[in-house]
């Protein structure tokens, strides 16, 4: 199987390594970057972002609001199948939709970072085929779990583990105020390590979340809500939460 990933960065790189494709092709808008990623991966190569080359699949990893463009100006390569790691699935779904035309396509998300796989991978397979059936498989004897999803029900629980988890978390590191680590109790040493892995990561991308899946909001008006609250509305909502 012959792989075009679309976007040479940290998710892209995953993909290729995960793929169980024969041979792989990165393009990037930085071709600099394509060049790294070809040099990092045994048996790849970097071509321009306008090759006019054709590949059995054509994958693309870049950022979720720039996934419909690239779809609609990269599907074409594909003469197998086309699919997208984009994190989302309302937009990129239809742009397989709209430009995949009759090749084999699906949304992949994988719940993770590169550095922490393998994990959780939801799917949304638009139109199957044999070439998304091995992507599949070489995803599972990877080690993850790929399991079916619709795109309302994944971008819907993309609103609470990904928006409202790291609203949370972000709100806790921006109100907390720096204290002797042996003051941390069973809740706030968690919440502390957790702050360092989000904030560890590329902002942008978490960026792109907020304003893709509303989570901020709900938190917020959660928080102000609790701050607000007398004794008695406290153990309701303490009760609440628990439920």
């Amino acid at each position: 199987m012959q792989l075009l990933v679309v976007g040479a960065g940290e998710m892209g790189r995953w993909f290729a390594r995960e793929s169980g494709a024969g041979t792989v092709a990165f393009a990037d808008r930085d071709p600099e970057t394509a060049r790294e990623a070809a040099a990092a991966i045994a048996g790849s190569r970097a071509v321009p972002l306008d090759t006019d080359e054709t590949f059995d699949v054509v994958c693309h990893a870049v950022p979720m609001s720039s996934t419909p463009a690239a779809i609609e100006a990269h599907a074409g390569k594909a003469t197998g199948a086309v699919v997208d790691v984009a994190g989302e699935m309302r937009d990129s779904v239809a742009a397989l939709e709209s430009h995949a035309e009759s090749r084999a396509c699906a949304s992949f998300h994988p719940l993770f970072s590169a550095s922490n796989a393998p994990g959780n991978v939801p799917s949304v397979v638009v139109r199957d085929g044999p070439a998304i059936g091995r992507l599949r498989s070489a995803l599972e004897a990877a080690g993850n779990e790929v399991f079916e999803t619709t795109v309302e029900e994944h971008d819907r629980a993309m609103e609470t583990v990904q928006a409202k988890a790291h609203t949370a978390v972000l709100a806790y590191a921006l109100a907390a105020e720096e204290i002797d680590p042996r003051f941390q109790t069973a809740f706030s040493e968690p919440l502390s390590e957790l702050v360092e892995r989000l904030t560890g990561d590329t902002p942008e991308v978490y960026a792109e979340i907020q304003a893709r899946f509303d989570g901020s909001t709900p938190v917020a008006d959660a928080a102000a809500e609790i701050a607000a609250a007398d004794a008695e509305t406290f153990v309701e909502l303490y009760e609440e939460a628990g439920e």
